[in-house]
């Protein structure tokens, strides 16, 4: 919005214009990122309502039905269903894909909307996937913004006509159930951003990136080449997952190595360890000593160099999250002697 304007025609058309990019182009935080005449319901009335003449004029509305009763929807916020994506709403249009390369100003055109993509980007070629509905960029196959399309099936169809190619299923992941993939880097304290909140992964991971695949109530960290690394409970809610930034559908996972989990631990000076969250006492003479866990479905089998130290049975189900010894100083541990032995 801004002034002056040259008539009240001129402002009232402009406030239409906020009006309906505000209801239906703007997604709220507040409503669990859902455009506001989504929410919208008709209030029922004991009166009859009808659309002024001047007011179906201005907003282009076909001419109001005799007076009936009942209410009538506001005018100006949608009262048809979203159409399904990779379909141009009304006139059967399919979704396309187009392919730019980012500019120095970071801002690129496509049908006649623009797309802030920033000066990072330039010199990169980006993806377009557009219908009616939404508009996705994605870099290097992976989906990097989302933002409302304001492209009609003459955009697209003007756009189909000028090379762009017909668009595959949307990159947006569809429904509670899908598994969703994004990369992160962990911080120096072992975090990483998701949505408004930090989640824990492990100090032993900082500075590495890795992909978190969300399934469930699960959320799995998983290394470049796909080894599951760990396992944890998901903060995320499933139905916002697919709105986290690189958010992407999961891929199919390599099988896993089967066999026992294999973990090292150092000794305590009370010769104890921990696996598991379970206390293990693999005796005070292995003191400062690292041992090898092997950590079978019944038991762990301890092992000081090269012999085995102890075996337990298992009574914890916790999972294993920690695979190595904590980083501490590699001299031998000695007892205090008497002074002058």
């Amino acid at each position: 919005m801004h002034g002056p304007f040259e008539s009240i025609e001129a402002l009232q058309a402009a406030l239409d214009a906020w009006r309906q990019e505000y209801n239906t182009g703007r997604p709220h935080q507040s409503l669990g990122m859902a455009f506001p005449a989504s929410r919208f319901t008709p209030a029922s009335s004991p009166l009859e309502l009808r659309i002024p003449a001047q007011l179906s004029a201005s907003t282009a509305q076909p001419e109001p039905p005799p007076p009936a009763p009942g209410p009538l929807p506001a005018p100006g916020l949608p009262t048809q269903i979203a159409p399904m994506p990779g379909t141009a709403a009304g006139a059967g249009q399919p979704a396309v894909e187009v392919d730019r390369v980012v500019p120095a100003s970071g801002n690129v055109w496509i049908g006649g909307q623009q797309v802030w993509l920033g000066p990072a980007l330039s010199g990169r070629q980006v993806t377009f996937w557009a219908d009616v509905v939404s508009l996705h960029v994605l870099l290097d196959g992976t989906r990097v913004k989302t933002v409302p399309s304001r492209l009609g099936a003459a955009e697209l169809a003007r756009l189909a006509a000028a090379g762009a190619r017909p668009a595959g299923p949307s990159p947006l992941p569809a429904g509670h159930g899908a598994v969703i993939e994004v990369d992160r880097t962990v911080n120096a304290t072992g975090l990483v951003s998701l949505a408004d909140q930090q989640v824990g992964v492990g100090s032993p991971l900082a500075g590495q990136r890795f992909t978190l695949r969300m399934e469930g109530p699960l959320m799995a960290v998983l290394g470049h080449d796909g080894t599951l690394l760990r396992t944890m409970a998901c903060p995320i809610p499933a139905d916002r997952r697919s709105r986290l930034r690189g958010a992407r559908r999961g891929r199919s996972l390599p099988p896993q190595p089967g066999g026992p989990i294999t973990v090292q631990r150092r000794v305590s000076s009370r010769g104890g360890l921990m696996v598991a969250r379970q206390k293990i006492h693999a005796g005070m003479i292995h003191a400062g000593k690292t041992a090898t866990v092997i950590c079978e479905n019944n038991h762990f089998r301890v092992v000081i160099d090269g012999e085995t130290a102890a075996v337990v049975p298992r009574t914890t189900t916790s999972e294993v999250h920690r695979y190595k010894a904590n980083a501490t100083d590699n001299r031998t541990l000695t007892r205090p002697t008497p002074e002058g032995q």
